[in-house]
């Protein structure tokens, strides 16, 4: 496609870099090149692009996008922020977790009100293991753009473009062409989402004086089933202490706080909805002050990650995140080099701020035992404080013979094993899991107490991309986590 000049009145300056970057895959406004702005990613390289067609199409996605008012705001990303400090000092734990990609169809209640609940029952079982307060993230409200390692893939014989998620295309094979009106559509589903989050919690979803289901009847061991039982009757009796002693009338019990999170692949959505914005009074200290007090936020979502494949230290992905207050992920696999870490720590946090990055590693359970120790050394002698969080899911999925793809439950627990025992030999602290999981009863990932077998696969197989662990999977889990926390050794189990 020829490269021609974007001056809708409609769209600003950032905004026509956007649209003219993703018609011609060029570079532009090169006076941006030393200083940040939303758009200075535009003039970096940059990994899994979107190519679009349609220029007018792209060009009033973008202009509908920085008109429509923040999803988040800054008030919000400052607390969770402050949070995130707690967890890199060990003086909270992080469990942050949804589906591997959203669908628009996941926009409803009871999607949306199990894996709050489920969420919520999983938090409760960590404080407990962990004697810590728990920093609640969902991969929710905004998680649905893939990464692909092909824009090609073949369906029933028919070499087509591949599904990168249904703000990009669809996953019908007549809906392969991207399509820009779905960037909006993303921002509305996202909004309706975080809406319903929002008034589900200030509702009683989280009140812990209504009983809780902690129905156990799908462990098959009688071992396991007693340990766990354990487990919740000592919640419990804990939380029936004190309603009785009456320390739960301040309403810390009635309600929690749940963020939002989603990987920032698609620059132009997130560039649409970076405002320049007052920073809260509370804002940290450490940062560095503005003329105006103000900072640059992105209001997509409260936390925003880097993927494994987008993580160039000259990319456009790593440029854009380097302007943000938002706290940040960057995904660690097998192939980060130590230096490369800590220069890439060195570009999105320059001020050192502790807990502004968090490192998601996702090596596979055969390959952290070599991977993660020097990789937190090198994270040490840099004078960076991060939350480390283990990501237990993207390094151990697998095809069976007939080409599903799958997990090992006991392969996604090892890994958890292994981060725990690791952070510990090393006096560093695993801050967090990152777990791809969903609150319907799946059938994705085999094991688990429920027994799931390879042949299972196929009962209720619902994801579109990556396997995820079911409800049962999930809350099990986080037993298995409390129980090391608790001197049981219970991911070993």
């Amino acid at each position: 496609m020829a490269e021609r000049s974007i001056s809708s009145p409609e769209l600003n300056l950032a905004g026509q870099a956007a649209a003219k970057v993703k018609l011609a895959n060029g570079s532009v406004h090169k006076e941006l090149q030393h200083h940040w702005s939303p758009s200075s990613w535009t003039t970096k390289p940059i990994k899994q692009d979107v190519i679009y067609d349609d220029r007018e199409a792209v060009t009033r996605a973008l202009a509908k996008l920085e008109r429509l008012p923040s999803i988040v705001t800054p008030t919000e990303i400052v607390k969770l922020k402050k949070s995130l400090h707690d967890v890199a000092l060990g003086k909270a734990f992080l469990l942050q977790g949804g589906d591997c990609a959203e669908l628009f169809d996941y926009c409803e209640e009871n999607a949306i009100t199990s894996k709050i609940k489920l969420l919520l029952q999983m938090s409760l079982v960590l404080i407990w293991g962990s004697n810590k307060p728990v920093v609640r993230i969902a991969r929710m409200a905004g998680q649905f753009a893939k990464p692909r390692s092909s824009p090609n893939e073949t369906v029933d014989g028919v070499e087509m473009l591949s599904f990168r998620g249904d703000n990009i295309n669809g996953f019908d094979p007549s809906e392969r062409t991207p399509d820009p009106s779905r960037l909006v559509s993303a921002y509305f589903h996202s909004a309706a989402t975080l809406n319903y989050i929002r008034a589900q919690l200030a509702s009683g979803i989280a009140d812990l004086h209504s009983p809780l289901d902690w129905g156990l009847g799908h462990v098959q061991s009688q071992t396991i089933k007693a340990k766990y039982q354990r487990i919740v009757e000592s919640i419990t009796d804990s939380l029936r202490f004190m309603r009785t002693v009456g320390a739960d009338t301040a309403g810390q019990l009635e309600t929690v706080d749940l963020y939002t999170s989603h990987e920032g692949l698609l620059l132009e959505y997130e560039q649409s909805l970076t405002r320049r914005l007052k920073r809260p009074a509370d804002t940290p200290s450490s940062l560095s002050a503005s003329e105006d007090g103000k900072g640059w936020y992105n209001t997509s979502a409260h936390f925003l990650w880097i993927g494994d494949r987008t993580r160039q230290l000259d990319g456009a992905h790593v440029e854009y995140f380097r302007g943000l207050e938002n706290p940040i992920g960057i995904k660690v696999g097998p192939s980060m080099k130590d230096s490369e870490l800590v220069q890439l720590l060195d570009i999105v946090n320059p001020s050192k701020e502790i807990g502004k990055v968090t490192l998601i590693t996702r090596y596979g359970a055969d390959k952290i035992e070599a991977l993660l120790g020097a990789h937190i050394e090198a994270v040490k002698r840099s004078g960076h404080v991060v939350v480390w969080q283990c990501d237990p899911m993207h390094g151990n999925t697998l095809s069976t013979l007939s080409g599903i793809k799958t997990r090992h439950f006991t392969s996604i627990l090892s890994e958890v094993s292994s981060a725990l025992k690791i952070h510990a030999a090393h006096s560093s602290y695993l801050g967090g899991v990152h777990l791809e999981l969903t609150g319907d009863a799946v059938t994705e990932c085999i094991g688990g107490s429920e027994g799931l077998t390879e042949g299972d696969l196929s009962l209720n197989y619902t994801s579109y991309c990556d396997p995820r662990l079911n409800e049962k999977q999930s809350l099990e889990l986080a037993f298995l986590v409390a129980g090391f926390y608790r001197g049981e050794d219970g991911v070993a189990a």
